[in-house]
């Protein structure tokens, strides 16, 4: 997790219910005081992907990925670790190997270039699309069989506010709450 990365943070449902958000060891705290808990969805806010938790874990606090091994990471090594740097496989044709060795510093160095130029001159892109995907995650899995749930689908992708918000207005007050707050980087970047 780099510095710029916000902080991770997960919602528990039962049925349309909101019961617990917060922090993965806050939900597990949360889902705990409920006593017998029942059946719930536990989804990455960020991502919107539907996580799996062990009510018996104890996450600890003072480790810095504590809660998050459900992040795909690439397995440390090779590569820098200490300073983040991790080595993976990359696939390229021999012109896009050539030009990479005749740039200052190699290919590794113009590479982690072109990656931050091209994460800062498409970041309201990416905003939108990662919010759009967490949104769709979060209403397929809770949200698929309500009415209008296609229509609302359509207007999250086609970036129609109003269409989406009219649409969801009858859905459960913590579902829409939830949905709304997913979906605000959509709208706030269109």
């Amino acid at each position: 997790m780099s510095p710029d990365d916000p902080p991770i943070t997960l919602t528990a449902f039962a049925g349309f219910r909101r019961i617990a958000h917060g922090t993965k060891a806050e939900v597990l705290a949360q889902l705990r005081e409920l006593g017998d808990v029942p059946s719930c969805l536990v989804f990455d806010d960020q991502t919107g992907a539907q996580l799996d938790l062990d009510l018996r874990e104890m996450p600890d606090a003072d480790t810095p990925h504590a809660g998050h091994e459900h992040r795909d990471e690439a397995p440390r090594g090779v590569g820098r670790p200490k300073l983040g740097v991790v080595a993976r496989e990359v696939t390229l044709l021999p012109r896009h190997w050539d030009w990479l060795g005749r740039q200052p510093g190699g290919a590794s160095v113009a590479l982690r270039k072109l990656v931050d130029d091209a994460r800062r001159v498409h970041a309201d892109r990416d905003t939108v699309r990662t919010a759009q995907e967490a949104t769709y995650r979060v209403m397929t899995a809770i949200a698929g069989n309500l009415p209008g749930f296609e229509e609302a689908t359509r207007a999250l992708f086609a970036g129609d506010e109003q269409r989406f918000g009219n649409l969801i207005e009858a859905w459960p007050i913590d579902l829409r709450a939830h949905l709304q707050k997913l979906s605000a980087p959509v709208w706030s970047r269109a």
